[in-house]
């Protein structure tokens, strides 16, 4: 299993377009076959702030992930260009 968390900051100006990507990218994320989970998040105290929580079967299905036309749509020509900063952790889950 993958799991990461992916941060991203962005100008209080774009929350609304950021937010209906977001909400556009989760419903087509999760129903990818290997998707197990895909979550995103404003932060309360810091609404310009973006978490997105994800988990992946394996590589392939993260690479599946990253090649869909949604991927691409939503986050590569959408939000990612509004992006002012991002920071991802990979994350081992306790077991």
């Amino acid at each position: 299993m993958i799991s990461f968390t992916v941060r991203m900051r962005f100008e209080d100006k774009d929350h609304d377009a950021v937010a209906e990507m977001l909400r556009k990218l989760t419903l087509a994320s999760r129903q990818e076959a290997g998707c197990v989970n895909y979550v995103a998040h404003f932060d309360q105290g810091d609404p310009s702030t973006v978490l997105i929580y994800e988990q992946y079967a394996d590589q392939a299905a993260l690479d599946f992930h990253a090649a869909t036309p949604h991927f691409q749509q939503y986050a590569t020509d959408g939000f990612y260009k509004l992006m002012l900063a991002q920071q991802i952790e990979q994350l081992d889950a306790v077991v």
